[in-house]
């Protein structure tokens, strides 16, 4: 946050005394450092109107991953791909390129790549829309939205694909009505595609701004929102995940990790969740929803309608994942930009390793013998054990818990979601996934933290075989105790088996070598050890240590104490 702050402060001075008279406009994003460097080698003309001081002492090439010329040393971060390629790929870098095309920046690529006018503007006042394949993202101009018809429906609004019905999406262009059409195929469900919507799309004789008929005109850049749900923090996630990663589609303009945006939810029912706050790491406004805009004409100066979280091989939900593959740079780029943005406190890593046990207070899924579990593992002086129940703290608590633990361990359940916001370091222990086994293991590949499961059948007693709602035997619908040594011993794994480690190399610093920042703000593996100023690391080495051997090289990386 410093840097921020020191860098929009030369960013002013540099613009009052290159244009004396104009009004300064130009303020760079809240973002972590390492990001930071990444948004200022995207838009060059903006990093070329900071002081020649305020510079890098060499051109820094780090990128992003999803820009043509981005080059594999200089990516937010390259998969890890130790596991056998045989049988999946033709080769090791056939597997890593599949995976980075299916969950990493390589998926940003292939959606820049595809954007497609759909409908083209003559002059600067008409209306525009270019869609990626499958109208998964669209992003238009000057549109009109026919809201007038949802005041009048008496059942409310959520997951439908009726909201709109022809000619209540009107833009003044040239509409390819054919390549519109042509896209239509992932409409069974809203949230796969924009096409329940764009499917009514209409040509107005005169440009929207013009034509009169707009009741409401929205001149903030608005993101309109189709969400899986708001109680479920892994169905949620989905829906924030997304919203991030559309960002990146989006981002033509140096204002495209603004704030000054907003977020227009799809659906009728007021909006509320217990993970409301994530929002304000990507809108300073209020949440919209269309009960906000019922009964009006409203156009839309500038609107994104953002990737969907249930698409078809989409990202999160069903992302495909290739066999022997984990580490996504997207995905931890999403973890570090949440946290930053809600302003998480980071506490170095102590001599005892910090084991967060995740306590249900739901009918289903309890340990029974939780207590004496835990009172076994606190015996241990390596660990320092706490247990925690969620849904009795605000969520930027909950965070600030999961960013400062080694090992978090849950019964199956999307509290287990919280894994995205642990260290690089970390494990995750889904202490049983009954029955479900992929979908907590392959949200922990593609965040790049370590998971572990009870593997021994035997030795987990289920209170009972468990009654679906539905009817029918369920493995989520019982409570269940467990070995205890069992317990211990896979909680000692967790602890001990070699982990894929991040280490502070010597300092090669790529920008603002003499400024510093905010360490408590940016990911621990970037920042460099006491001195005057705090710089940051242009590489990254790796290395193959044990939670505890990592400690004793990682506080090489950290300052005595947090300020």
């Amino acid at each position: 946050m410093l840097l921020l702050l020191i860098l929009n402060g030369l960013l002013s001075l540099a613009v009052a005394q290159t244009t004396p008279d104009a009004k300064h406009t130009l303020s760079l994003p809240n973002l972590p450092s390492d990001h930071l460097i990444r948004y200022l080698n995207t838009f060059p003309k903006l990093k070329h109107q900071l002081p020649s001081n305020a510079t890098t002492r060499s051109t820094s090439s780090a990128c992003w991953g999803h820009e043509r010329d981005c080059s594999a040393e200089a990516r937010f971060q390259n998969p890890h791909c130790a596991g056998d390629h045989t049988g999946w790929a033709r080769s090791k870098e056939a597997q890593v390129q599949t995976f980075y095309y299916q969950a990493d920046f390589g998926y940003i690529q292939q959606q820049l790549m595809e954007l497609t006018p759909m409908c083209m503007p003559k002059y600067l006042t008409d209306s525009s829309l270019e869609c990626t394949r499958y109208l998964r993202f669209c992003r238009g101009r000057n549109l009109l939205f026919d809201l007038r018809d949802v005041a009048q429906r008496e059942e409310r609004i959520r997951y439908h694909m009726d909201v709109l019905s022809p000619g209540q999406l009107l833009g003044h262009c040239d509409l390819n009505r054919t390549r519109l059409s042509a896209e239509m195929e992932h409409i069974g469900s809203a949230l796969q595609s924009w096409g329940p919507e764009l499917r009514n799309f209409a040509v107005l004789p005169k440009p929207v701004l013009e034509s009169g008929l707009c009741d409401l005109v929205v001149n903030t850049p608005t993101f309109i929102m189709k969400i899986d749900a708001t109680y479920n923090m892994y169905h949620h996630f989905c829906d924030f995940f997304n919203l991030y990663a559309s960002l990146f589609v989006n981002q033509s303009h140096p204002a495209a990790f603004n704030t000054d945006v907003q977020i227009l939810i799809w659906e009728t029912y007021p909006y509320d969740s217990p993970f409301r706050d994530t929002f304000k790491a990507f809108s300073q406004r209020p949440v919209w929803t269309l009960s906000d805009l019922e009964g009006k004409r409203v156009c839309f100066r500038n609107v994104v309608l953002p990737l969907l979280p249930r698409m078809i091989f989409g990202l999160f939900y069903n992302t495909p994942i290739i066999q022997g593959c984990s580490n996504s740079g997207l995905f931890r780029a999403f973890s570090e930009f949440i946290l930053h943005r809600l302003q998480i406190p980071f506490k170095p890593p102590q001599r005892r390793l910090r084991i967060t046990y995740l306590s249900r207070r739901t009918k289903y899924r309890q340990v029974l013998n939780e207590q004496d579990l835990l009172s076994q593992l606190e015996e241990n002086d390596d660990y320092l054990v706490q247990r925690v129940s969620y849904e009795r703290l605000s969520f930027t608590e909950q965070l600030a818990i999961t960013r400062n633990t080694d090992i978090l361990i849950g019964m199956h359940g999307a509290g287990l979601t919280h894994l995205l916001f642990l260290p690089n370091w970390a494990c995750i222990f889904e202490l049983y996934n009954c029955e479900d086994p992929n979908c907590y293991k392959d949200l922990a590949r593609l965040r790049g933290v370590r998971y572990r499961t009870w593997e021994q059948r035997e030795l987990v007693y289920p209170q009972d075989e468990g009654h679906h709602p539905e009817g029918g035997a369920h493995a989520k619908f019982t409570n269940y105790r467990f070995d205890v040594e069992e317990f211990l011993h896979l909680v000692s794994q967790a602890a001990s088996e070699k982990v894929f480690t991040f280490l502070c190399p010597a300092p090669i610093c790529t920008i603002l070598y003499f400024i510093g920042f905010d360490r408590k703000s940016y990911a621990p593996y970037a920042t460099l050890p006491q001195a005057e100023s705090y710089q940051i690391c242009s590489r990254q080495t790796e290395s193959y240590l044990s939670i505890t051997e990592a400690y004793s090289r990682q506080t090489e990386c950290y300052p005595s104490k947090t300020e």
